[in-house]
């Protein structure tokens, strides 16, 4: 938001709370920026979900001592949803060595990645993992930058499927995957592979921003292996959005 005079609104975020504690109006404030016109405008971008929380109780023991009791619970809240999502590269094991690493965040082998928090106190002061563009090593006009995320229709401002982008409670809120056993979803109505996959309201093609800042409408049936290859950002494989 800084780089699209939005600091304002950027600033009312608390990085050291979480999403839910945050007011209704921080939550839904939205850029038509992230709409897709296909689908809605930035007017209808707001969804509702259920947010995982917990509440800390101290309870004195017979002893004397206080002994924190936690409790899970989950609340009902809205806020911004959006169609754009960072390229969080192919199922490449990153994190924790396994193809499921997507679903656990930190290294991702694309450009916008889910990163780890350096902190002090709890409070963020600067971030672990960082994707600058001496590191798009398979350069900057075959890497996807951003796309269209897939969400089913008749599943707008629903969570799961449609969620809340601002929340980082998990990485597909504002990211996608792809590449073999991860297609671009064809049929909207299909739920795709889970919620990870790219997709787009458009007739046969769904769009891309590059890491070069040029946009392009790629195939919805475009080969698997090339659309991973896209994805990833260094797997030194030679690719062309020509294939």
């Amino acid at each position: 938001m800084p780089f699209m005079e939005q600091r304002t609104a950027e600033g009312r975020w608390d990085y050291s709370k979480s999403y839910a504690d945050h007011t209704k109006e921080t939550r839904e404030f939205t850029l038509a920026n992230y709409s897709c016109p296909s689908r809605r405008s930035a007017s209808d971008a707001i969804g509702t979900g259920l947010i995982a929380g917990s509440t800390t109780t101290w309870i004195t023991l017979p002893c004397g001592c206080k002994y924190p009791v936690t409790t899970k619970d989950s609340q009902s809240v809205s806020g911004a949803v959006g169609d754009y999502g960072g390229n969080h590269g192919d199922l490449s094991p990153g994190s924790s060595g396994l193809p499921a690493d997507f679903y656990y965040g930190g290294n991702g082998s694309g450009v916008i990645i889910s990163s780890h928090a350096r902190c002090n106190s709890n409070i963020p002061l600067d971030w672990i993992d960082k994707i600058r563009m001496n590191d798009v090593t398979d350069g900057l006009s075959n890497t996807i930058l951003v796309g269209e995320m897939h969400v089913p229709m008749g599943k707008l401002g629903k969570s799961p499927e449609d969620a809340f982008i601002f929340n980082g409670d998990n990485v597909f809120n504002s990211t996608r995957v792809g590449g073999p056993t991860v297609p671009i979803v064809q049929n909207n109505r299909d739920e795709g592979n889970g919620l990870v996959s790219w997709g787009s309201w458009h007739p046969g093609v769904c769009y891309f921003a590059l890491a070069d800042g040029s946009v392009r409408g790629i195939s919805k049936s475009i080969d698997t292996e090339t659309l991973g290859n896209l994805c990833n950002r260094h797997d030194g494989n030679v690719v062309g959005l020509s294939e």
